[in-house]
């Protein structure tokens, strides 16, 4: 049930005065750094090892002024609360939102519906680690007797974008001998791709699925395991196969009698709750690969850091709460400024998936029409996330954010030290590579003028080709290393980030209705595409026009 009010922002007295401001707004970084010799002191924060600098924003005292006006007046504080200690404030499912009681030290305690949801997280965590320890040290080994070496996860969504973007983000922390393969996508391919070069022998099987029920995970899954035992098969033909799916396989689901129909031993499945969505469950029973491949250890430095951000958001006053203004700010931009989508750029090849986990986190929680009471939304909610790793985006789309019409907000993220120390005769690459990093964000936000361009002696005719407006805006995300601590404190950020937008808009972010339909309407239409004609005959023009189109080309 929820506990606090759902309001129409635009009602408010400080959504009415940030939108007076926006309309006589006239920004000038250039002239506001020189006005101002303290600006990146003073909107400069750490949040748990994270150092966020947002001077190069658009914005100053007054901004911040009414934007935590607005989160107050929407009782972001209130919300804030609630989710913390249980409250159902996912309403359209009647579910707490706690994945941040995923990362809670042992010693806490929190009960919600009367159980100690603490204790569960840990009780659950202790037998993830167990089995991963098991595996790691050889005392769990495949049917044939050799030791696990490759882990395949098989999930969708949440259950695959966040920990393949975890393993590849920690890739230098992973055991020797150890790693993790990770297959989402019902394209055949995808599943072929990634068991070509496995030794079945050596291979352990992951299948995560909450209600084990979902399609292309339970579609994968069925593939893998005939893979698993033809190929077992071809090294010994009196293989075991039920044997052979209990060593070889393991799950991440609540559904054990699906489990074990499946031919999974249920001791060897791992669960987490409905409070815990799948886009925030990464820290969960579904980063079960990583505890696997990295270690314990590293899995609880990772929990330690989302707790480190957790606390930052809980108790920073919100003129210092870094996720909290981040929220605030993309609301300015989207909401009063017109932005539509938000740039990630991580100056760190280890983090090339993040801009696609973030999408599923904040495209998934905001991109909805209606607020959570039910009243359709008359305002822009959510914001087109995308990007890549510095510096490859640099030769391909930041033409567009300095010198295109579209205001497009962008963080960039970057680690003082590299797991990789290069030189390139006397230079050194991480140097460089930071070079570029800096030179970026100041390039965005103080341009380069027309008389800046003349004086180098540029032919008059391409000098506004080679004029820069500036004042388009970032922050910089700056941290010692990259590591399971940081990366945990990085990802809790953007939780937050997402859940104050959602907030200061009154909507839902917990639910995810709209990626229902697509998925109804794929299992009416199965049959279809296996060439059942009365059923294509009930489909519209285009939908049966394309249908007759792959069934004429398919080969035979």
């Amino acid at each position: 049930m929820l506990i606090v009010n759902i309001v129409d922002p635009t009602k408010l007295e400080a959504w009415q005065a940030l939108k007076q401001k926006a309309a006589q707004f006239t920004p000038n970084l250039r002239e506001w750094f020189e006005q101002d010799p303290q600006r990146y002191q003073k909107f400069s924060f750490d949040a748990a090892d994270l150092h966020v600098d947002l001077s190069k924003n658009l914005v100053d005292d007054e901004l911040v002024e009414l934007l935590t006006d607005l989160a107050r007046q929407v009782d972001l504080e209130g919300h804030r609360e609630a989710m913390l200690r249980g409250e159902h404030i996912n309403v359209t499912e009647d579910r707490a939102v706690l994945h941040t009681a995923l990362r809670l030290p042992a010693d806490a305690q929190l009960r919600v519906d009367g159980q100690n949801v603490v204790s569960d997280v840990h009780e659950e965590l202790a037998r993830i680690y167990a089995f991963a320890n098991q595996i790691r040290n050889g005392e769990r080994k495949g049917v044939t007797g050799k030791l696990i070496k490759t882990v395949v996860n098989i999930g969708i969504g949440g259950s695959d974008l966040g920990p393949v973007m975890v393993y590849e983000a920690l890739k230098p922390y992973a055991s020797k001998g150890m790693d993790a393969r990770y297959i989402s996508n019902i394209d055949p391919q995808d599943a072929a791709e990634k068991l070509a070069d496995l030794n079945p022998e050596t291979t352990l099987v992951l299948v995560a699925s909450k209600t084990f029920t979902t399609l292309e995970t339970l579609t994968n899954a069925r593939v893998v395991r005939g893979w698993l035992l033809d190929s077992l098969r071809k090294v010994d033909p009196e293989v075991d196969e039920a044997q052979a799916v209990r060593s070889h396989f393991a799950a991440v689901s609540t559904a054990l009698d699906k489990v074990e129909a499946f031919g999974i031993d249920p001791q060897n499945a791992f669960g987490f709750w409905d409070w815990v969505g799948g886009r925030y469950s990464v820290d969960s029973a579904v980063g079960t690969s990583l505890a696997i491949v990295f270690g314990p250890d590293v899995f609880r430095e990772f929990l330690a850091g989302f707790h480190a951000m957790d606390e930052h958001f809980k108790s920073a006053p919100l003129e210092q709460n870094v996720p909290v203004l981040m929220g605030l700010l993309n609301v300015w931009y989207t909401n009063f400024l017109g932005a539509h989508s938000h740039a990630v750029l991580p100056y760190s090849q280890y983090l090339h998936r993040f801009p696609a986990y973030l999408q599923q986190l904040t495209m998934e929680s905001n991109g909805k029409g209606v607020r959570a009471d039910g009243s359709p939304v008359t305002y822009d909610t959510g914001e087109v996330f995308w990007g890549e790793p510095g510096t490859n985006g640099q030769h391909a789309f930041f033409q567009l954010i300095h010198q295109g019409t579209r205001l497009i907000p962008a963080d960039f993220i970057a680690f003082a030290n590299t797991k990789a120390p290069y030189r390139d005769g006397d230079a050194d690459m991480h140097e460089l590579f930071l070079s570029n990093f800096f030179a970026q964000t100041r390039a965005l936000a103080f341009g380069k003028t027309a008389s800046e361009v003349r004086a180098e002696g540029t032919d008059e005719a391409i000098v506004p080709a080679r004029v820069f407006a500036g004042n388009r805006p970032t922050t910089s995300i700056m941290a010692r290393r990259l590591d399971a601590r940081t990366l945990g404190e990085l990802i809790a950020l953007y939780e937050h980030i997402t859940f104050t937008q959602g907030v200061v808009w009154g909507i839902d972010s917990f639910d995810q209705w709209g990626v229902e339909l697509g998925k109804q309407l794929a299992k009416e239409l199965t049959p279809a595409v296996g060439g059942d004609e009365s059923v294509i005959d009930q489909q519209d023009s285009s939908t049966a026009g394309l249908i007759h189109y792959y069934l004429e080309k398919r080969d035979n």
